[in-house]
């Protein structure tokens, strides 16, 4: 009889201990043994087969409400040398499990097949899409468990910091995280209404530099007092961090650029917000005058939260979906090794040959950026305040622009037309 194994891999995201316990329940109800590996694949690639957590109803029958995993994760990677893969694929075999639900975002998936693929159909892989940064590309634009939840609680504290910036008459610089992708970042500013949202979609050139990231904010507050306003709240995605030269951020005082085991840059390392709200400050200064902005990052007080209803929901759904796969006899060819879980809108669970979610210039899992051609983002936009073209050009508006920047209206647009990305709003 064959036993079942879960691990979690990545970040927390609200929804695992759910998605652990809808998978587990349905294989000991079919009378299957259950094997909580503890850390990820951290472990397994060491060799080590004594980092486990026998699971059992009693234990697991109520965590689905709660936040973390009580599994613990980690981003150990599998695949980064022959020897760690053959590793990770011995001590799978050892436990005598032969069937695997991974619950992780796109390293996660990358490497569960990988192992499916090493251990040559001896263990089959179900492997449930999880993180916050809604970046895999899930069929129907399903958004990833825990997305929704982190959603709710970022935008919740977006609009406390409002309430902070009105009542202070300062700015907020606040980073969200999301490695390649806006979702969260724009999901945030456009649930709370934050007075601007930068992700990195909206920059076609591959590489960024800060003065142009900091032309952008700099256009807003000015155009914010032209308005008669000094207050505001920006959100930036933490992806914007990716697009920048790493030799230009490790230039910055206080900045270490580092790499994880996957081989991205360690965002969190990088203090993004810190970064521009200096350099802004310093733009004023220059100009004699002082502009109170705080700085700081959203991303880890989200992550562990209890999951909303939704996410439940969800969870529960996709783990069962997972078991059920896993403990079927026979599958079709495509799905010898195992697969990706998803439920469509229509309530219909479906699991999908990694191929399907592999990308072939890379090698490694698809990624699912935002739209900035729909109108979900052109409605975000809309209510975005930052400058445009019009405002340049605009006599009165470019007139009221030059004034807050101490500028002659042509060489205000000389120094910010260039900036300007080219995107028109939606009337």
């Amino acid at each position: 009889m064959a036993r079942m194994g879960i691990l979690v891999g990545g970040g927390p995201a609200p929804g695992i201990n759910s998605a652990i316990s809808s998978a587990a329940l349905k294989m000991i109800d079919e009378g299957r043994e259950v094997i909580g590996i503890l850390d990820g694949f951290e472990h397994l690639i060491e060799g080590r087969t004594d980092m486990i957590l026998p699971l059992s109803a009693e234990e697991i029958s109520r965590i689905h409400g709660t936040g973390g995993s009580i599994l613990r994760t980690s981003r150990a990677n599998p695949t980064k040398s022959q020897e760690r893969l053959d590793r990770a694929v011995g001590s799978l075999q050892r436990l005598g499990i032969s069937r695997l639900v991974t619950i992780g975002g796109d390293d996660t998936a990358f490497g569960a097949r990988e192992v499916a693929a090493a251990a040559k159909g001896s263990i089959r892989v179900a492997h449930v899409p999880k993180t916050i940064d809604n970046d895999l590309p899930l069929p129907g634009d399903m958004p990833t468990f825990g997305f929704e939840t982190a959603r709710d609680l970022g935008s919740r504290i977006a609009q406390n910091l409002m309430e902070d910036s009105r009542a202070t008459s300062r700015w907020f610089f606040v980073t969200v995280m999301g490695r390649k992708a806006g979702h969260l970042a724009l999901g945030i500013g456009k649930s709370a209404g934050a007075t601007l949202t930068v992700i990195p979609e909206e920059f076609s050139a591959e590489t960024i530099t800060v003065d142009r990231v900091c032309t952008i904010l700099e256009g807003a507050i000015l155009k914010r007092r032209a308005l008669g306003r000094p207050d505001g709240l920006v959100i930036l995605a933490e992806g914007l961090g990716e697009k920048m030269d790493p030799e230009e951020l490790a230039r910055m005082p206080g900045v270490e650029v580092e790499y994880d085991s996957y081989g991205h840059l360690r965002l969190a390392e990088i203090p993004l917000e810190t970064i521009l709200r200096r350099e802004i400050q310093r733009r004023f200064k220059a100009r004699g005058e002082v502009v109170p902005i705080t700085d700081l990052r959203v991303g880890y007080e989200l992550r562990c939260a209890p999951p909303i209803p939704f996410d439940v929901d969800y969870t529960r759904t996709l783990g069962f979906g997972a078991a059920r796969f896993l403990l079927a006899e026979q599958v079709s060819e495509p799905l010898r090794l195992g697969g990706i879980v998803t439920l469509s809108r229509a309530g219909h669970l479906k699991v999908h040959p990694f191929e399907e979610f592999r990308d072939p210039d890379t090698g490694g899992t698809r990624v699912r950026l935002v739209e900035i051609d729909s109108e979900d983002y052109r409605v975000a936009r809309q209510y975005m305040l930052r400058l445009e073209h019009q405002d340049l050009a605009d006599p009165e508006m470019l007139a009221a622009l030059a004034r807050e920047a101490k500028l002659e209206p042509e060489e205000f647009r000389a120094r910010f037309a260039p900036a300007l990305n080219g995107y028109t709003k939606t009337k």
